[in-house]
């Protein structure tokens, strides 16, 4: 069983930056697969970005790709997510999940990241 509880949401302009964070518990994170989902108002949850276990491999939709960073600290069970270059189209709630045996398990309660223009 995992929990995980995402943090640093927020409101910010175009252009500008957020660093969202996801604290998991258990003494099994590190063998999880990552992610960031989001879902815009009206809109399908949508995959953004995961991390391998060992967070060597990640991967991106192609509208995030060079903005958005995914990285994860095993010592701190917390998985993270830099967004730079923010664009109202990203406004939505962002998500963790974490994945083990290829399917995504357990969610977090969301965040909410609201881009203006």
């Amino acid at each position: 069983q995992v929990q995980l509880v995402e943090s640093g949401g927020g409101l910010v302009q175009a252009g500008g930056s957020l660093r969202l964070s996801c604290a998991a518990s258990g003494r099994t994170f590190s063998s999880y697969l990552m992610g960031w989902f989001r879902q815009a108002p009206g809109k399908e949850r949508e995959f953004v970005a995961s991390i391998s276990v060992s967070g060597t491999n990640t991967y991106y939709t192609d509208s995030v790709k060079g903005r958005f960073t995914i990285s994860r600290d095993n010592a701190k069970n917390t998985v993270y997510l830099q967004m730079n270059s923010l664009k109202p189209e990203d406004t939505a709630i962002y998500y963790c999940a974490a994945n083990r045996g290829g399917t995504w398990s357990y969610w977090g309660q969301g965040t909410q990241v609201t881009v203006s223009s």
